[in-house]
């Protein structure tokens, strides 16, 4: 079965987003989606919140701060801690049974750009994030990812890094598997994807400075 699934959305649990865990599944209806991954920024909260109460699939994961760049970490239960080397974060997300994504390697102003850098310096990475909405210039790095994971011989996965409601859905992958978070896993691990999706418009990229400025916490 083919499923639509959104592989990096933040919610109101990162210091920069503003999306409340009701808001993630209603925007996720309207955009088509079966299933999204949380990856709020050094916090497993809202991700461990939404899988309790969600009709969605929904893959708990963490952007995980190292000290070369963010990384992603999909289908972990336990928190990474921040600022380790990309090569000791990468094996402690694989011992807690996650899988590793390289997001937004090569936007400008994304933590994961000194990363991209590195990439052929690092091992053990599961897929690269080669679509990701917010990225600048969208094409551009659109292009490179693009490359670097053929070059790698990686998956390709795309997310939309949504930090407001209005951009979630915007990218997504399409994943071959059963409807279950270890089998998407699964599939995402031996490149059964297929990344889509286009840029958020400058209205929504204006929208998300001026909320996430007045952002007063999270109600969940």
């Amino acid at each position: 079965m083919l499923l639509k699934i959104d592989l990096h959305v933040h919610t109101c649990y990162s210091y920069d987003a503003i999306t409340t865990l009701k808001e993630v599944v209603t925007y996720s209806k309207k955009q088509g989606l079966d299933g999204v991954a949380i990856t709020d920024h050094n916090t497993l909260d809202g991700a461990l919140k939404l899988t309790r109460k969600s009709e969605l699939i929904v893959i708990p994961g963490i952007e995980v701060e190292t000290l070369q760049g963010h990384v992603l970490a999909l289908n972990i239960t336990t928190l990474i801690p921040p600022r380790l080397s990309p090569s000791d974060t990468i094996q402690r997300i694989h011992e807690a049974g996650g899988i590793v994504v390289a997001p937004h390697l090569t936007a400008i102003g994304k933590a994961g750009s000194g990363l991209g850098r590195r990439m052929s310096q690092v091992s053990n990475f599961d897929a690269i994030e080669v679509i990701n909405s917010s990225a600048f210039p969208f094409f551009l790095s659109t292009y490179v990812s693009q490359k670097l994971a053929a070059r790698l011989g990686l998956p390709k996965t795309a997310g939309s890094d949504a930090h407001t409601p209005q951009t979630i859905g915007r990218a997504y992958t399409i994943i071959e598997a059963d409807p279950e978070v270890n089998e998407v896993i699964q599939a995402i691990r031996r490149g059964a994807t297929v990344p889509s999706g286009k840029p958020i418009s400058w209205m929504m990229r204006l929208q998300k400075v001026a909320l996430c400025f007045k952002k007063g916490g999270c109600s969940g």
